[in-house]
């Protein structure tokens, strides 16, 4: 039986790269071993901070068992755009073709997922926490490299700023998650978004920790930021476009400054995490029965060193 899997699925690749051949489908590559070894992919599951976990957990599981990892076509088209990431894409016949163990994962690391069983693993949920991979962190800060020309035109812009007339010394990206969430925390997970005040603290713990800071904002709402981020001091600029479906400009934006103001969500997340320097996050932003923290662990989601800021759970409570 393992014989007949084998050559079945030998076949199925060589098909494959005679096909590629002939067809622009780059970063595509399959070794003739690779039917032997095995694989693991992931599947690919909401937008860019999400897709961001994924392709992380992915290559730090597939290192941990010894298997080589593979993409799907959907995780590239929203990566590739943007960084100059490595793993090499699996085609839809392949993908429909192999014998796949799916693999639930929860979203932090566990013991058991250093020895997955399987030949062709399929891992699925959207895993994104740092546990999984943050002992590779070099390698996962090379992965998500951004291509030369969102760099340097997030530079470009970074350099035409000013607050009060100076060219700053440091710049605090701050990324406002509103969107979905707005809805959904408060009538599904029981929980808030971050507020003004959340925000007013944030932005006060860096104004008295660093000298003349200039903080960059970036939403999927750009119109309530406007509203509700006193600028008036003019050490506030609202960069972002707020364009959900090509959000590459303001990742950009954030990961060239020097720390990071996040509110809530996986986009927040690799932008502190890549950009290095200082977190502040929204913390406690459920109530403790939350369906959310069946598979959400706050230790698991944020690095230790950042700087959690409780949320005002008081909305909950009204009617």
């Amino acid at each position: 039986m393992c014989l007949i899997l084998f050559m079945f699925v030998a076949c199925i690749l060589l098909y494959e790269h005679q096909y590629l051949a002939q067809v622009s489908a780059p970063e595509v590559l399959f070794p003739r071993h690779l039917a032997q070894e095995g694989m693991f992919t992931i599947n690919s599951r909401g937008r860019l901070g999400n897709q961001m976990g994924q392709y992380a957990t992915l290559y730090a599981l597939a290192k941990m068992n010894g298997r080589p990892a593979f993409i799907l076509p959907q995780t590239h088209d929203f990566l590739a755009p943007l960084f100059r990431i490595s793993l090499p894409v699996l085609h839809n016949t392949t993908i429909n073709q192999i014998p796949w163990n799916n693999y639930k994962l929860n979203d932090w690391m566990e013991e058991q997922y250093r020895h997955i069983p399987g030949q062709y693993v399929r891992l699925t949920d959207s895993p994104g926490s740092w546990t999984f991979y943050h002992h590779l962190r070099q390698e996962i800060l090379r992965e998500f490299t951004l291509h030369d020309h969102l760099r340097e035109e997030a530079q470009r812009l970074l350099r035409g700023l000013m607050v009060n007339g100076s060219q700053p010394s440091t710049f605090v990206g701050v990324h406002v998650r509103r969107g979905d969430y707005v809805y959904l925390m408060p009538k599904v997970w029981k929980g808030v978004v971050a507020d003004r005040g959340y925000l007013q603290q944030a932005l006060a713990w860096f104004r008295t920790h660093h000298s003349s800071p200039l903080f960059v904002v970036t939403s999927n709402d750009m119109a309530w930021c406007r509203d509700n981020i006193d600028a008036s001091r003019g050490d506030v600029v609202f960069a972002g476009n707020g364009l959900e479906g090509s959000p590459g400009r303001d990742f950009a934006l954030l990961m060239q400054c020097n720390h990071t103001i996040m509110t809530i969500g996986t986009f927040g997340f690799w932008a502190g995490y890549l950009t290095g320097g200082q977190t502040i996050y929204l913390a406690n932003y459920t109530l403790p029965k939350s369906a959310l923290r069946k598979f959400f662990k706050p230790k698991a989601a944020f690095l230790p060193e950042w700087i959690g800021i409780p949320a005002d759970l008081s909305p909950l409570f009204k009617h």
